[in-house]
């Protein structure tokens, strides 16, 4: 259906692509996986046509359609929400344009005499729209919205009104109402919340097309996909099976190429031994000349590339009160539409609260409320005694000065830490050798949301309180994330749409409704076996 052969493509001095081969078929879901920079983006470009590879053959069959999402979602104004997903559908749009252009001339006088002819040419064009199922199209177009968390109000909202992450929702709704043959999806997990995430899920498993995606959430990709595209130094590696039995194939490849490396370096070694030891000596020439022969026609092993981790070890905090967070009798509201009425809640020491809710049931606002970001309308807030707070907004990333690069902004806030340990630091993070010098007006989200968690880090508070913290983290740095939180000895009070996150850290869960507040013992796994959903307002879990 789609066939990658023997691609090779060079981007300025960075080669991406050496003779690299790949193919899907129909009904394949397939998970792209390489580190950052290996040329995930420009492979679905070459797919989609907007880019050629050097060399090499890139062939889909004839009359396949194509869905691409990408991060970039160009420009979105003068149109509904609704009518910008619809426009998308390509034939059906246009039909619809063109009825209500046929409509006009109906009652346009001076188009009187042509009356017969416009009417025949409706009727044409009205079987056509009818044929491809096109009444039906605006009611598709909501039930996707609504499955990305629109309201009606914003679907009928003039789309230039939304912020970037909502327009990537219509981007996105776009290619999902088309039901392309293939689709091609660059991170669509990302500025989703968990229950546009879950319906997200659901919907590509009934997707009957091919499918290849990226994604940073390791849970949704694992659920979806049936085989992993691994960009590796230039080449394309095909595994069959999800996430983890790519990893397991991975390891056992890696310690098998070790093994071969290890053991060709020890025959290399005992050769070049043998025609040092003996290439003075006339009676030996012979042997030496065949071995040195030998060794010129032997094809090099090489060591497998250690993929780079480091890990974060906190230090410990210091110890705060047992009484972390207390909130009594909260009201708070925007405008006419009350958020809370009457919130009780308390935190203890080492507890690790997730908070859960469909949006705009208050979660951020939870979080600004214990950070004193906002005030309530009535009612108090209590930090307890010796207490020490860390606070991840998603505006936090805008705080950082332009100008500084990574070190200077981390050398300001710990200067008496020493340089050695800031650039460890900053390797933890993601920024090695000299990516410190970069200046932060040019990071992109993901690297600002790594330089604000390392500053935060570095001397830890006692609380943690966290909005989203992986929003723009790569997998490993989520990896890294989350081992390093396991190991923190203090109190947590985090909101998250990643489920892995969310299993592996909460201890305790608060759930926000419209029925009302309700708390659970036990982390986000009991919570999701005991109510038989993975979030607020869902469906039992499959």
């Amino acid at each position: 259906m789609i066939r990658l052969d023997n691609i090779s493509k060079q981007n300025g001095h960075q080669i991406l692509f050496i003779e690299a081969s790949m193919g899907i078929q129909k009904g394949e879901k397939v998970g792209l996986v390489g580190p950052n920079g290996a040329g995930k983006t420009t492979l679905f470009r070459m797919i989609t046509g907007q880019e050629q590879p050097d060399d090499g053959l890139v062939t889909i069959d004839p009359g396949m359609t194509i869905g691409y999402f990408s991060q970039d979602v160009g420009e979105m104004s003068g149109q509904s929400a609704v009518a910008a997903v619809m426009d998308g559908v390509g034939p059906v749009s246009a039909l619809a344009a063109e009825m209500a252009r046929l409509e006009a001339a109906m009652v346009d006088p001076d188009q009187a005499d042509a009356l017969d002819a416009i009417l025949e040419c409706y009727g044409e064009v009205q079987g056509r729209f009818e044929e491809l199922d096109g009444y039906a199209l605006d009611a598709r177009a909501r039930e996707v919205l609504a499955g990305l968390s629109f309201s009606q109000e914003r679907m009928d909202g003039d789309v230039g009104l939304l912020s970037g992450g909502w327009k990537m929702r219509v981007a996105l709704a776009r290619i999902l109402l088309m039901r392309p043959d293939g689709m091609l999806l660059d991170e669509p997990s990302n500025h989703l919340d968990l229950e546009s995430l879950i319906w997200l899920e659901a919907f590509l498993k009934t997707y009957d097309g091919a499918l290849l995606m990226t994604s940073h959430d390791r849970a949704f990709m694992n659920r979806i996909i049936g085989k992993v595209v691994e960009i590796d130094a230039g080449v394309l590696i095909t595994y069959s099976g999800d996430l983890d039995f790519y990893d397991q194939q991975r390891a056992l490849s890696e310690q098998q190429r070790q093994a071969q490396y290890e053991r060709q370096q020890a025959m290399l070694a005992k050769e070049i031994n043998f025609i040092e030891k003996f290439k003075a000596r006339a009676s030996h020439a012979a042997q030496v000349q065949s071995r040195v022969k030998k060794l010129d026609k032997i094809e090099r092993v090489e060591a497998p590339r250690r993929r780079q981790t480091v890990q974060f070890e906190f230090r410990s905090p210091p110890r705060s009160g047992d009484d972390v967070i207390s909130l009594r009798d909260i009201h708070k509201g925007y405008g006419a539409q009350p958020i809370y009425q009457g919130l009780d809640f308390l935190v203890r020491r080492r507890e690790r609260w997730c908070v859960l809710g469909a949006n705009g049931a208050g979660k951020s606002t939870l979080l600004k409320l214990v950070a004193g970001a906002t005030a309530p309308d009535r009612g108090t807030v209590n930090i307890g005694a010796s207490v020490r707070m860390g606070y991840f907004a998603q505006h936090s990333m805008d705080l950082l000065e332009g100008e500084e690069t990574i070190f200077e902004s981390l050398d300001g806030a710990f200067p008496q830490a020493g340089q050695g340990a800031l650039r460890t630091l900053a390797g933890c993070f993601g920024f090695s050798g000299d990516d410190v010098e970069k200046p932060c007006r040019v990071l992109s989200g993901g690297e600002k949301a790594r330089l604000v968690m390392a500053k935060m880090l570095f001397d830890p508070p006692n609380l943690l309180v966290l909005d989203e913290p992986t929003n723009h983290l790569d997998m490993a740095t989520k990896e890294m994330l989350v081992a390093a939180l396991a190991d923190f000895e203090g109190t947590m009070l985090f909101v998250s749409h990643d489920r892995h996150f969310l299993a592996a850290l909460s201890n305790r869960v608060l759930e926000l409704t419209p029925e009302g507040v309700h708390q659970y013992g036990g982390g986000y796994t009991e919570y999701v076996s005991r109510t038989g959903q993975e979030a607020p307002g869902l469906h039992p879990a499959g």
